[in-house]
């Protein structure tokens, strides 16, 4: 696998760590991913992780992954094996994932959709956390009652008391 971003990056012990049967091209990537939040480089960590589990005979499928290469028929992932891959990611990406949210991922698109989605609404301390976003502010059910709030107030105000 290889990384758009080949940059020597900042040791990380922890990181090095949760990564050590991983190739280095995913430490690379792990690390890059923390500073840029590219989804290019989650792809790749993504498929480092999932390398070090597959067997080898199927790891050439790997090479040219596409979205709609399954983990169950084409990879022999079983659920075992796909809760061992979501706690090294949720060690690397510092996210939390619910049994449940697993549930629906059959492809790798769906995992790299999934966890793409779990890092960029996840704010981890540190320098990797420079922007916090919050993106429950912006769902319809948050907009509305802001509107409410917005009305009740103009209401008060525009009200002369008796």
């Amino acid at each position: 696998m290889i990384s758009n971003h080949d940059s020597t990056p900042d040791e990380d012990p922890a990181l090095r760590e949760a990564l050590k049967r991983c190739s280095p091209t995913t430490y690379i990537a792990a690390c890059n991913f923390r500073r840029s939040g590219s989804s290019d480089e989650l792809r790749t960590v993504i498929l480092g992780v999932i390398e070090r589990f597959v067997e080898r005979e199927l790891r050439p499928k790997l090479l040219t992954a596409c979205d709609s290469l399954r983990l169950t028929e084409d990879l022999a992932i079983d659920s075992l094996t796909m809760m061992e891959i979501v706690m090294i990611a949720e060690e690397v990406l510092h996210i939390s994932v619910s049994n449940e949210e697993l549930t629906p991922l059959r492809t790798l698109g769906d995992v790299h959709r999934f966890m793409l989605a779990k890092a960029t609404q996840t704010t981890t301390p540190g320098p990797t956390s420079q922007f916090a976003i919050d993106h429950t502010a912006w769902t319809l059910t948050a907009m509305g009652e802001k509107v409410q709030r917005i009305d009740d107030a103009d209401d008060s105000i525009t009200r002369v008391p008796t």
